[in-house]
């Protein structure tokens, strides 16, 4: 099963990513991640990746497009979760031919739904652990008193993300409704588009979408 987790910054799109593949053996294909992997390769294709980055331009479509299909072309057994991508009108349409080329269908679109108020509280109150990345929030989650993380049990030091402010998030919220948010409405009229509760707890949101998924 191949899906799209859409959703504004901070819906909690790369949690549920990483659940989907301990727990289905999917594999996650996080923009992000495959454009830091392509330039360290030394391969031909990340050699124009370390350029274009180098020059501090955006990678373009073409060069996404490319990293995904040789992703497709490899293991997947579990299926493909795309985060972060498709981001676009464009690169939807892209992501369609390619999958068509590639013999793989898109099976379902989970929009992860939140209220914006409740975001913006939530995502200014977080915060990780800088060994394993375990996220903790003033409010729902604080950080032990006696600063030793929970999950790697290291006595460690907790980070906020620079952007993980109120003015920067609102930014990113407004970036996400002008350019991404149209997805929603092509997916629906595509007939994939589900809608579960984002901001729910870890396990309710999983479960939520493991209906969807089922």
């Amino acid at each position: 099963m191949n899906i799209i987790l859409l959703g504004p910054p901070g819906a909690g799109k790369g949690t549920q990513a990483h659940l989907l593949v301990s727990e289905r053996g999917m594999i996650q294909l996080s923009t992000g991640d495959m454009l830091r992997e392509a330039k360290d390769s030394g391969t031909e294709m990340g050699q124009r990746v370390a350029e274009v980055m180098a020059r501090g331009e955006l990678v373009t479509d073409e060069i996404v497009i490319a990293l995904i299909r040789e992703k497709l072309e490899g293991d997947n057994a579990g299926g493909f979760i795309f985060d972060g991508f498709p981001r676009t009108l464009a690169q939807a349409d892209a992501l369609g031919e390619l999958l068509n080329d590639c013999d793989e269908t898109l099976d379902v679109v989970v929009e992860m739904q939140v209220d914006d108020e409740a975001l913006v509280s939530r995502i200014t109150a977080r915060s990780t652990c800088a060994d394993c990345g375990e996220v903790y929030n003033d409010n729902t989650k604080p950080i032990p008193e006696d600063g030793i993380c929970t999950k790697c049990g290291n006595a460690t030091e907790f980070k906020r993300r620079a952007d993980d402010n109120e003015e920067a998030l609102r930014n990113r919220l407004m970036e996400y409704y002008k350019k991404t948010s149209p997805l929603i409405g092509y997916y629906y009229a595509k007939g994939m588009l589900k809608s579960v509760n984002g901001l729910g707890e870890i396990d309710e949101v999983k479960a939520a979408i493991a209906k969807v998924l089922s």
